[in-house]
């Protein structure tokens, strides 16, 4: 973004990001803060999502994988890995892949953090009506 946009601009272009990324567990997110820090709010809406989740270079599936091995391996962010397992399913990641992400984490954060990871995504794919995974019916290749 250039120096030139507005405070409201950027907030306006992170918000329409982050709806389209995190969709409505997002938004929840900022209100929680609306009284105790609405600044960190607007900064996560208009730095993160408006600058960083913005740019171009990589495809909101990759930014997904990378936000699930950076949060699983800094582990105790659990409210978190929920609101981007969540993400990861709205821009294409499947369950599978999903939960294969979480198994290399294993080898590189251990089995404790990938474990914790897993479980939540448990919990989302529970909520999301997607357990057992691995038994989903196929994408149908020829409506692709």
């Amino acid at each position: 973004m250039s120096d030139s946009t507005t405070r409201e601009e950027r907030f306006a272009r992170g918000l329409e990001v982050l709806r389209k990324v995190d969709g409505e567990a997002g938004q929840r997110v900022i209100d929680s803060l609306a009284d105790i820090s609405p600044e960190l709010g607007h900064q996560i809406v208009s730095w993160g999502f408006g600058e960083i989740y913005a740019r171009p270079e990589l495809a909101p599936r990759d930014r997904q994988l990378v936000t699930l091995g950076m949060l699983t391996a800094l582990g105790g962010c659990e409210p978190q890995l929920e609101v981007h397992i969540n993400a990861s399913l709205n821009v294409g990641l499947t369950p599978e892949q999903i939960v294969e992400a979480l198994m290399h984490a294993a080898g590189y954060c251990g089995f404790p953090k990938a474990l914790n990871a897993t479980f939540v995504a448990k919990k989302v794919f529970a909520e999301r009506g997607l357990l057992p995974v691995g038994q989903q019916p196929a994408p149908d290749a020829t409506s692709a």
